[in-house]
């Protein structure tokens, strides 16, 4: 067996066991979770929050002109 068969071959096995759990490994199911009222509120609060500080960002700064709402 020669270097190059040799390195063939441990190469093949390097790569058999890389994919070997990779393709074993199965995703087990999980029950999604219904949002609650109170998670919605908290969306949206954040949502809001983010929109306001990228408001306040182009109010504030000097070369853009503010929005005329």
């Amino acid at each position: 067996m020669t270097v190059g068969e040799q390195l063939q071959k441990l190469v093949g096995i390097f790569k058999s066991k890389l994919m070997k759990p990779s393709i074993t490994k199965v995703k087990k199911p999980y029950s999604k979770m219904d949002k609650t009222e109170s998670m919605r509120v908290e969306i949206r609060s954040r949502k809001a929050q983010k929109l306001i500080a990228q408001t306040l960002e182009i109010a504030d700064s000097p070369g853009h002109k503010s929005y005329a709402f």
